[in-house]
């Protein structure tokens, strides 16, 4: 009966003008699949509160539709659906999943669901309503708006699983949004959501997030990726079963229970490679890993990973310095496994992944399956060390926004490393810590003092980078204290927090001797020493605040003698109105006109006295490259190319600040670019360039490097061209030249 009954479920769906009947049932079916998924986790009296979730919420958003032109309540099944499927949640998690929009965009509010559902479901809700409001406001709201996420991560960590299954649903269904809407969205992922799910352990989530991420902002490389991906599958296939073969029958004969198989690597990290490695898709050899996982019994995981690697090293040749030992140290995400990457036939290294069921489970569903093999288990667990240690950061957080952001995606986001101290305890560090990051783990004390350390008994400076397995002892001395060039090494969030609160100390010592001289000042000028006078020098000297002013005084980084040139009117001092600076000038129609509506449409490039823009020096955009515009203050609309270095960042972060714009044709003017020349050094190969540059394509060249070494020649090139066609087919007739090996699109100038 009860079956029956769940197939007419009694839920008041919106009338919609095309084909009601067909949405009612289609929205039935995503449900009743839902249910199936759940149907494992179900108790007593759950399904009745799952139903009783979907109706709340399918009533709640009836007269609401998704870009796509669909019922707005499958978009909440589907976040559910993601939640029990390809996270491993439960009942709990789907009916916040169902009402997690509810809050914020419908009537419902929270003293609704706390008294349908309880403290705990109104808990999350209100967690992952606070989240939504995060990316869309100003940047310091939006630090604060963070802040709150993670303290509520730290206390149910569902908040943030039932986030990224939120956010990988909509980055699914991201092809109806608006272009600029895209980008922003894309970048937010690849900034913040993408590192969030591989520290929760979520790798396909986070892979998947990274790929859909670089569809919208690189959407040329990807799919010229995705073609040559999928151009070579066969062949990758083929190669896959030959690697395969051997160690199947080894196995088999030592009677394993196991599966083995190749999984192609995503796109986004061949693409990684191929930028940090500057080699061609043909080149990277890991295109794929060999993935063996063992049925084993718990007492013997270690010892079976163990012998399938020795029975693989066997077989092929391993590359000793790419063994990844996680059996012994697992990641503080839960992952365990062996890598190690050998040579196999065709002189083509791959990389083999060995875990067992529960560790695979592990690294699929990350987080949620950690907790469920954690039962029983009384030793501190690593994920809680890790809350634990954001818990810390946060009580005592008081930086601006987009640092805060920064601060947490190194202290947290990172890959972790494990040092020792001389004692053997192990301490978690994430990559790129230093000598100092880790004597300020130990104490504030100790890291305020540190003058050196010693690495396995050997000195090195405060500034040393940590590996894993390295053992540490820190130096101290009384007379040591933090200085400005500490921030430029240390990457935790605590290190960064203690020294800029002992600057800030020692500032404000320094700044009284400021503050006297300056009281002098004004009363030998006949005017008080007061907060309106001191705010009117602030506003004058362009400086931050008063401590600033106070500061540069005593360090004489600041000459009063402009003073001289004041009026005083009573005890007041009237400041003299500056010279107007051009940029300045250009800086206010710019904010008024685009920051409010950012889906303006600004075309340039036309002429340049219609719109005041620069070109970024980051990225060098040129005509015909996907953009966007960026106002920033005090500089007017900087334009960035998407795949620019800053823009994940840019548009992650201030995102209202962010204009739509595009290219006007215009061959009268040039921009700046540069490319990169690989090939054999070979008599005459300059001569050979320069004439296609200027004698075929008549292309004015700014300046020429060429250097050569053992046979091979390296080039640096820059050219003012018209737009990118030009600058493409630039690049296909040096390519098609005798011994020219690559030719690649560099930025002229790498400022940040």
């Amino acid at each position: 009966m009860e079956q029956a009954k769940d197939t007419t479920v009694e839920v008041v769906l919106p009338r919609y003008n095309l084909n009601a009947d067909q949405e009612k049932n289609e929205i039935l079916r995503h449900y009743r699949a839902l249910l199936r998924s759940l149907k494992s986790k179900l108790k007593k009296g759950d399904k009745e509160l799952v139903r009783h979730a979907f109706q709340m919420a399918a009533d709640a958003h009836k007269t609401m539709r998704r870009k796509s032109g669909e019922p707005y309540i499958l978009h909440p099944i589907a976040v559910a659906m993601i939640c029990v499927e390809e996270i491993g949640l439960g009942v709990r998690s789907t009916i916040c999943a169902l009402l997690h929009d509810t809050v914020e965009d419908t009537d419902i509010s929270l003293e609704d669901i706390e008294r349908e559902f309880g403290t705990e479901i109104s808990r999350i809700v209100d967690g992952l309503t606070k989240i939504s409001t995060v990316m869309d406001t100003n940047t310091s709201q939006q630090a604060e708006n963070f802040k709150k996420i993670l303290l509520t991560l730290t206390d149910d960590p569902r908040v943030i699983l039932i986030k990224l299954a939120d956010r990988l649903h909509n980055m699914r269904t991201l092809d109806h949004m608006k272009r600029e809407k895209q980008l922003k969205i894309a970048s937010e992922t690849v900034w913040v959501y993408a590192p969030l799910a591989h520290r929760m352990g979520l790798y396909n989530i986070k892979t998947e997030l990274e790929d859909l991420s670089m569809k919208y902002m690189e959407p040329e490389a990807y799919r010229d990726i995705a073609k040559k991906l999928a151009e070579t599958k066969r062949e990758r296939t083929r190669y896959i079963n030959e690697f395969i073969r051997p160690l199947k029958e080894k196995m088999q004969a030592a009677n394993f229970n196991f599966e083995i198989y190749g999984r192609p690597k995503s796109i986004h990290s061949i693409w990684n490679k191929i930028k940090k490695k500057g080699v061609a898709f043909e080149e990277v050899y890991d295109l794929f890993a060999i993935r063996v996982i063992l049925d084993s019994p718990a007492e013997k995981e270690k010892e079976d990973c163990w012998k399938v690697y020795s029975m693989i090293t066997d077989e092929y040749m391993p590359s000793p310095e790419r063994l990844r030992d996680w059996l012994s140290n697992p990641k503080s995400n839960g992952y365990e496994a062996l890598h190690t990457t050998v040579m196999g036939p065709q002189g083509k290294w791959v990389e083999v992944q060995i875990r067992t069921k529960r560790m695979n489970e592990i690294a699929e569903k990350g987080l949620a399956a950690h907790y469920k093999y954690k039962e029983g288990n009384n030793e501190e667990d690593r994920f809680d060390k890790w809350f634990g240690q954001i818990r810390e950061v946060l009580s005592t957080q008081d930086t601006e926004g987009v640092d805060f952001l920064q601060d947490f995606k190194t202290s947290f986001l990172a890959e972790e490393i494990y040092v020792y101290t001389p004692k053997g305890e192990v301490k978690m560090l994430p990559m790129g810590s230093t000598a100092l990051d880790f004597a300020f783990s130990i104490h504030s004390a100790i890291g305020s003092k540190c003058i050196g350390a010693k690495v396995h008994h050997k000195l090195v400076p405060i500034s040393h980078k940590l590996r894993s397995g390295d053992q540490i002892e820190i130096i101290t001395s009384n007379k040591q204290k933090p200085s400005e060039d500490w921030l430029g090494f240390v990457v935790t969030a605590k290190a960064r927090n203690k020294i800029k609160d002992a600057l800030r100390e020692e500032k404000r010592k320094v700044a009284e001797d400021g503050k006297y001289i300056l009281q002098r000042k004004l009363e030998s000028m006949g005017a008080a020493y007061s907060s309106y006078n001191i705010e009117e020098l602030v506003q004058f000297y362009k400086l931050p605040s008063s401590l600033d002013l106070h500061y540069k005084i005593a360090t004489k980084a600041l000459d009063l003698k402009e003073l001289k040139d004041f009026q005083v009117l009573g005890d007041k001092i009237e400041v003299p109105k500056p010279k107007p600076v051009v940029q300045e000038i250009i800086t206010d129609p710019a904010q008024k006109t685009y920051s409010k509506k950012d889906s303006e449409l600004i075309i340039f490039g036309e002429s340049s006295d219609k719109i005041m823009y620069t070109l970024a020096k980051c990225c060098n955009p040129i005509p015909g490259d996907d953009v966007f515009g960026f106002v920033s203050t005090g500089k007017g609309l900087i334009i960035h190319r998407t795949g620019c270095p800053n823009a994940a960042q840019l548009l992650a972060n201030y995102g209202h600040r962010v204009v739509k714009t595009k290219w006007a044709k215009n061959k009268e003017i040039s921009f700046l670019t540069g490319l990169k020349i690989i090939g054999l050094d070979d008599v005459g190969v300059v001569n050979k360039i320069t004439n296609v540059i200027s004698g075929d394509l008549k292309i004015n060249i700014a300046g020429l490097t060429i250097e050569s070494s053992e046979g091979l020649f390296e080039g640096t090139i820059k050219i003012f061209v018209h737009d990118k066609e030009e600058l493409e087919e630039l690049v296909d007739r040096l390519k098609s030249l005798n011994g020219i090996q690559r030719v690649d699109r560099f930025d002229t100038e790498n400022e940040k």
